[in-house]
């Protein structure tokens, strides 16, 4: 069995599927502080709701760079890898979510031209037909209904994010198979795969717009002025879960990273009331499903457990 972190319980009636079981929600991430930066807000959202829901990290992070001028300390760099797991386990009280760590140690991202050679042994270089086994055990124990992670280019192409990805995929192959790993538990076939679709095109020139309607300098301002709309890249995103009243949940499990983020850089710049008026989903590309097509039809989803979800009891 796999050591997780505890989760608090809720007095909140349990959203349910068609057999009574309360819903579980599985996100796996590269490193912490993705599951704060991508669908927080709707993780927050789903804890409140009954749901259970459980974070996989695949790196302890050792290799992230200090992005807080605030944390740039000799002793935050001698042990950096204690500091990020209490960063980390803030988080996730904040969130209200288990967690458990893969193992794999973080690649770091690469610089330069030509980009140097990955370290050996980094999570960046293993073969995900079997460092996926990890997560195939955790998939099998927790049972979820629902998994997320990001797509093949990673969200951005860090090597990491891209190799969360292959894993993910793997796994979500592997989980469902008797004939794979009979040694980690039961297959388990979760329903849903979903990929993370949070700094595209649409939202980050609403909010671009925004600033200037307000009056208010734009942090997208150089960014929107070499991104071209891909509407093939756009047409991808096929739910949208509403959880602006959660935007502030996002944002306190987002600060207890510290050393990633700095509390007076662009994560913050936009006010929330912005936000939750021109933007007040998390949104998600449903890649594979197991209960119906990936293309839902009568327009997107408002939640990932379409499909599955039944009225909540209590």
């Amino acid at each position: 069995m796999l050591d997780r972190s505890s989760r608090p319980r809720t007095t909140t009636p349990l959203r349910v599927d068609a057999d009574g079981e309360p819903l579980r929600l599985l996100h796996v991430h590269a490193h912490p502080d993705d599951e704060s930066s991508k669908g927080a807000a709707t993780t927050a959202r789903y804890v409140a709701e009954g749901v259970q829901v459980l974070v996989a990290t695949c790196t302890g992070g050792e290799r992230g760079s200090i992005l807080n001028p605030a944390m740039e300390r000799p002793d935050i760099l001698a042990n950096i890898t204690e500091v990020r797991r209490a960063e980390m386990e803030r988080a996730r009280q904040l969130l209200g979510v288990e967690q458990v760590w893969l193992g794999f140690v973080d690649s770091g991202l690469p610089e330069g031209d030509p980009l140097p050679p990955l370290p050996e042994g980094c999570f960046g270089l293993t073969d995900p037909a079997e460092s996926c086994a990890p997560l195939v055990r955790v998939i099998r124990e927790f049972r979820p209904h629902v998994i997320t992670t990001y797509d093949e280019n990673g969200g951005y192409p860090h090597p990491d994010h891209i190799m969360c990805h292959r894993v993910s995929v793997a796994a979500w192959e592997a989980a469902a198979d008797p004939q794979a790993f009979p040694e980690l538990g039961e297959p388990w076939a979760a329903s849903k795969l979903y990929y993370h679709f949070s700094f595209h095109y649409d939202r980050m020139l609403a909010l671009h717009e925004a600033m200037l309607r307000h009056g208010l300098e734009s942090p997208y301002a150089e960014r929107m002025k070499d991104w071209t709309r891909d509407p093939a890249h756009q047409d991808r995103i096929t739910t949208r879960v509403p959880c602006a009243e959660y935007f502030s949940v996002r944002d306190a499990a987002l600060l207890a990273h510290a050393t990633q983020v700095d509390p007076h850089g662009a994560w913050f710049a936009v006010p929330l009331d912005v936000q939750t008026e021109v933007w007040p989903t998390e949104d998600f590309e449903l890649a594979q499903s197991r209960i119906g097509p990936t293309r839902p039809e009568g327009g997107l989803e408002d939640d990932l457990f379409a499909g599955i979800a039944v009225p909540a009891v209590g």
